[in-house]
């Protein structure tokens, strides 16, 4: 089964709602985007905002940019275990030139590092305390527990790769984390030093069964793990199909094509980046 995409605000294909027991969903059919005169005009109009949010000085503080405010817009890509979201970003980075425009976070964690691991290169490494104080501080985009340690990523973080690095920040995170992302944005007032205006992409499989053959094949997965990633792909897939949760949807069903599928997506949302 080919790939497709699908651009919630051009046309959204209908999906059945999952049964707690189903075993497949009804695949997504490739889709035709809408190219009016008013869609052409409001996409070159946010591109040029986006330009001018990425050239800004941070760093002004008189005269009439007082009133601008930085956007933050970086990249959300969510999918169920197996999907070949992680696949598919790489491949953007590399063969893509994604990497030109786009840059990844450090996350924070509370967990101990690793032998090898280096502070504020493969993560910063915080107390709980100290993450637990910033949370309550509403300094994280998104955070969550795993197996007693606290792993989340800051604003700042976020601020640093488009500030610091003139990039977009791609986040590969799962359903729990866009929610989390959601209600941060949600909350962000007019008091806010920056704008945070997230775009989101969904990677989906062709059904249920074919995710659980990837996840077979990867030789990692023991029958209790299969059925609880699998238990918890059918949860995914319903916030990820569901209308409005996502800008896009992308169905791998072959990856080259999904990969492709991808970098256009992703220059319907930012413009050209070439």
């Amino acid at each position: 089964m080919s790939s497709s995409f699908n651009r919630r605000r051009c046309f959204f294909l209908a999906v059945s709602i999952f049964p707690r027991a189903c075993s497949a969903f009804l695949p997504l059919g490739r889709t035709t985007t809408t190219t009016s005169s008013s869609y052409r005009n409001g996409l070159s109009r946010t591109t040029s905002l986006w330009s001018q949010s990425l050239s800004m000085d941070y760093s002004s503080t008189s005269g009439a940019d007082d009133t601008k405010k930085p956007v933050l817009r970086p990249l959300i890509v969510c999918g169920p275990s197996g999907v070949g979201k992680g696949t598919i970003i790489s491949e953007y980075m590399e063969k893509y030139n994604g990497s030109k425009h786009f840059g990844f976070t450090v996350s924070h964690t509370t967990r101990a590092p690793r032998p090898g691991e280096v502070d504020g290169i493969h993560y910063h490494f915080s107390t709980r305390d100290q993450m637990l104080d910033s949370i309550s501080k509403d300094e994280f985009l998104e955070h969550a527990e795993v197996h007693g340690n606290l792993y989340g990523t800051s604003l700042d973080a976020v601020m640093h790769v488009q500030k610091d690095l003139g990039k977009y920040c791609l986040l590969d995170i799962d359903v729990q984390g866009v929610k989390k992302i959601k209600e941060t944005t949600q909350k962000s007032g007019d008091d806010a030093e920056f704008e945070l205006d997230p775009n989101y992409i969904f990677i989906a499989p062709p059904s249920v069964d074919t995710l659980r053959e990837r996840l077979v094949g990867r030789g990692t997965e023991t029958e209790e793990t299969l059925a609880r990633r699998t238990k918890n792909a059918v949860a995914e897939l319903e916030y990820g199909l569901e209308e409005g949760n996502f800008d896009f949807i992308v169905t791998n069903g072959d990856l080259e094509e999904a990969c492709r599928d991808f970098e256009r997506v992703v220059r319907e949302l930012y413009g050209d980046l070439s």
